[in-house]
């Protein structure tokens, strides 16, 4: 086996924890702004960096005890799986606890650069959104690579030995990946929303105040929000999903018996990083430029150099031939594998923006909806997500049957680790939103001159829809890597095929289409608890602080930080452990084929319903910004109090529930994954 390879990824990923250390003293040394900026700055630290820490206290418990049940209950060496579930749990918490050290300190000097100009304004916040990028590819595969060196190392490296061995304990790794990511992206997403929701009702509906008022208590809780739900949240989907798809692709290279189809994984990760890298230099506008434009020119740029890079690593480092399944299949059919997952992540991105963004038709049709009422605002909402999910689920068919006519399942593996080989820049793009987002609300709240908040709302539109495209493209993601986790399963376990006719498989299958529906009800309820305590809060203290509406007073920033701390942690545990449980129980009573039944229900349920949930809400947002932009009567309107409870419906489909059904499926595959030996 040429280890040299993998030896070669641990250098990627060593550059890419290098660039981001440089990014991160870059940032550090940014003007941080006049005293006001930097005290409200500090407050949303504090106030993200204590949730975080809360968090991880409840967190290392369950790491704990998870490595110490993988120990217990597992046989031989196969006790190896709780090491490696540690070790992925430390580095994709650690990666999370650095993304969001650095996005907080990022978003003060975003607003005190946006006096300069865009291009200073997007630089900062574009490189507090690389740290967490090169953070979460760096860390994965640093980690996954020296596990793979070491367990290697000990048993021989054999491709029999690699299958029966090696890979199902390193599965342990995105096992705690996947753990650390449903926790952070529930209780993320339920903190956010509970802070957005009550900010929005009580003060824009109810007060008449603009968004991120200094006198509206929750503003800072909200600016907190954006961070542990779409910084320290969205970072830990991907890391799962990076390491998830690098693992699924592994195993199946080693079930075609090839050693050079376990390694090439590590080859195109590595070479995704450093082409990652490259991208971020093509990121810079001008003054009275298009952000949007700069941000599409960094990430098609790396996917292009990427599929160009792709062919001759592939060529050089992949098997000439190989078999699956009694099919020949040849290296370029990898290579147009890869393609096939570049193109469809492209694709989903599109449509996601068609959907979503600001003065395309759907937004275009929600915000006419709103003239009429909340009611018709909603219902247009709705229609809109449940036709957004048309055209992505066919791009998906598409990749999936595609890649498996190029190269068998492991193709499709292939496809998903080819939309994530730059997940580094796609993270970056993703992670620079709620910094913009931060920035504006801190210019606000620090009473910076017009043109500051002209430029971060600029900034923060972009956002907006880079946010929206991330959505799609996770969820894209996390059906083909759930798809090759679900292949992977299938060859650990030693079955062929699925019959849906057995009425166990069936009940399986139903009960995994149940899921996603029960997870979303937990996760939604939780931000609609959260969010009345929140709303008594507000309206608590506009009634009883004397001169919070009129500027003299000083509201309770605090009190409403730790409602939305205490729900979210709370109300986490619940949706957590169902995604984990759930797989335990169906495999231990029904055995291996109803929980094959389990996974193809909940793969399929899944992706629909986080299409609807992410794309509806998104949609929801941009018509109430495109009414505030002066449609239909402009803020303050008829229109715009529907489109604001409109926006306030979809909070929680598109930052809660919607994004956390990816880990939901991939979490349920690679839980499914790591137990298979033990019931077999």
């Amino acid at each position: 086996m040429n280890m040299n390879l993998v030896y070669g990824a641990v250098g990627a990923a060593i550059a890419a924890l290098v660039f981001a250390v440089v990014k991160s003293a870059w940032i550090g040394r940014q003007d941080p702004g006049n005293q006001k900026l930097q005290d409200i700055g500090q407050a949303v630290r504090e106030g993200a960096m204590a949730f975080l820490a809360r968090e991880y206290r409840i967190l290392s418990i369950f790491v704990i005890a998870v490595t110490a049940l993988l120990y217990i209950f597992s046989k031989g060496d196969l006790r190896y799986v709780g090491l490696s579930f540690f070790v992925g749990a430390l580095c994709s918490a650690t990666a999370g606890f650095f993304g969001m050290r650095v996005a907080t300190m990022a978003n003060s000097r975003t607003a005190h650069r946006a006096q300069e100009g865009l291009q200073p304004a997007l630089k900062v916040a574009f490189s507090g959104g690389s740290v967490m990028g090169m953070s979460v590819v760096g860390l994965g595969l640093l980690g996954l690579s020296l596990l793979f060196i070491a367990y290697t190392r000990i048993w021989g490296v054999e491709v029999g030995e690699l299958k029966s061995t090696v890979l199902p304990i390193l599965s342990g790794f995105s096992l705690g990946a996947s753990s650390i990511a449903l926790f952070a992206r529930v209780g993320g997403g339920i903190y956010t929303k509970a802070a957005d929701v009550g900010a929005d009702l009580v003060g824009k509906v109810e007060a008449g105040i603009p968004e991120d008022d200094p006198r509206n208590p929750a503003t800072v809780a909200d600016n907190v929000g954006d961070n542990v739900g779409d910084v320290a949240g969205m970072g830990a989907d991907l890391f799962e999903s990076y390491v998830g798809a690098i693992i699924g692709s592994m195993v199946l290279g080693a079930a075609a018996g090839s050693v050079e189809l376990v390694i090439l994984p590590f080859v195109l990760a590595g070479a995704g990083i450093l082409v990652s890298m490259l991208g971020t230099l093509f990121v810079r506008t001008r003054e009275g430029g298009d952000p949007q434009f700069a941000l599409n020119l960094g990430t098609m740029g790396a996917g292009l150099i990427m599929a160009v890079l792709a062919w001759p690593l592939i060529a050089q480092f992949a098997p000439a031939t190989f078999e699956i399944a009694g099919n020949t299949y040849t290296s370029g059919g990898i290579f147009w594998a890869v393609i096939a997952g570049l193109v469809a992540g492209i694709l989903i991105g599109i449509l996601t923006e068609f959907h979503t963004a600001l003065g395309r038709p759907p937004v275009r049709a929600i915000a006419e909806a709103s003239t009429t009422g909340a009611a018709t605002n909603i219902i247009a909402g709705l229609g809109v997500g449940m036709m957004s999910t048309t055209l992505p689920v066919l791009c998906l068919a598409g990749a999936i049957v595609a890649a498996h006519q190029l190269a068998g399942i492991y193709g499709v593996a292939i496809a998903a680790l080819g939309m994530l080989a730059t997940t580094g820049i796609q993270l970056a793009v993703d992670a620079y939103g709620p910094i913009a987002d931060n920035a504006g609300g801190l210019a606000q709240m620090a009473g910076m001159p017009p043109e500051v908040r002209e430029r971060t709302d600029k900034l923060d539109a972009v956002g907006n829809t880079t946010a929206a495209i991330g959505k799609g493209f996770a969820i894209g993601s996390a059906a083909l890597t759930a798809l090759a986790l679900f292949a992977a399963f299938e060859q650990t376990a030693g079955i062929t095929s699925i019959d849906v006719a057995k009425p166990t498989v069936l009940a399986g299958v139903l009960i995994g289409a149940m899921m996603p529906f029960l997870f979303s009800s937990l996760a939604i309820g939780a931000v609609g608890r959260a969010a009345h305590k929140m709303i008594d809060e507000v309206r608590r203290q506009f009634r009883e602080i004397p001169g919070i509406l009129e500027g003299t007073g000083r509201p309770d920033y605090a009190r409403c930080v730790d409602i939305s701390t205490t729900a979210a942690l709370k109300e986490m545990i619940a949706p957590g452990l169902l995604a984990i449980v759930t797989p335990v129980i169906v495999g231990y009573f029904g055995r291996l084929e109803m929980l094959g039944g389990l996974l193809c229900g909940v793969l399929v349920s899944g992706v629909l319903m986080a299409l609807f949930m992410a794309n509806s809400g998104g949609a929801w947002d941009n018509a109430k910004k495109y009414i505030e932009t002066g449609h239909h009567g402009g803020k303050g309107s008829e229109a715009h109090k529907a489109a604001v409870i409109g926006d306030t419906v979809g909070d929680p489909f598109k930052d809660t529930a919607g994004p956390s059904i990816n880990i939901l499926i991939k979490l349920m595959c690679i839980v499914s994954l790591v137990i298979a030996p033990m019931l077999i």
